[in-house]
């Protein structure tokens, strides 16, 4: 007996990996939404909002990276280690840096490197990120995979 085979049309099925990619995103969205409402919140708390009015004055007349802006950041000591335990976007939180995070706290880190550099004397973005890169020792693609999103995308600002 001979098995006859129906025409197989994949449309249907294309339609419907469209479907479930685009709930997925739709998904990813909406989470990096609620980091974006709640982003650093920990920072208006008693904990953390003395020292950072103290000290952000001073951070905004140095340039990222330097000994100055990393002497600035050590006198912020209590306030700094508490963020980091309450805010996973930043590599500190994890016991094993970067390879503790997430993709979406890696969105969130990202745009807040970008966002940060806005706040220092001769922002620069690319410097910034090769700092950062070295900083947290980020090696292999994940590297060039930041250094490629703000070759294309920038720093996701609106005055791109």
């Amino acid at each position: 007996m001979s098995e006859t085979l129906e025409k197989y049309d994949s449309e249907a099925d294309t339609r419907e990996h469209i479907r479930q990619v685009a709930l997925r995103l739709e998904n990813v969205a909406t989470k990096l939404q609620e980091r974006g409402v709640f982003h650093d919140q920990s920072k208006l708390g008693p904990v953390e909002k003395p020292i950072f009015d103290e000290v952000t004055p001073k951070l905004k007349k140095l340039e990222y990276g330097t000994d100055e802006y990393r002497a600035s950041l050590r006198e912020m000591g209590p306030a700094l280690k508490h963020h980091y335990k309450h805010n996973s976007h930043h590599p500190e939180h994890y016991e094993n840096g970067i390879n503790g995070m997430d993709l979406i706290d890696l969105i969130e880190m990202y745009c807040d490197w970008c966002a940060a550099a806005l706040r220092t004397k001769n922002a620069d973005n690319a410097k910034g990120l090769e700092i950062n890169i070295e900083r947290f020792e980020i090696t292999g693609p994940l590297g060039q995979i930041l250094r490629n999103t703000l070759e294309r995308h920038g720093d996701f600002g609106v005055s791109q």
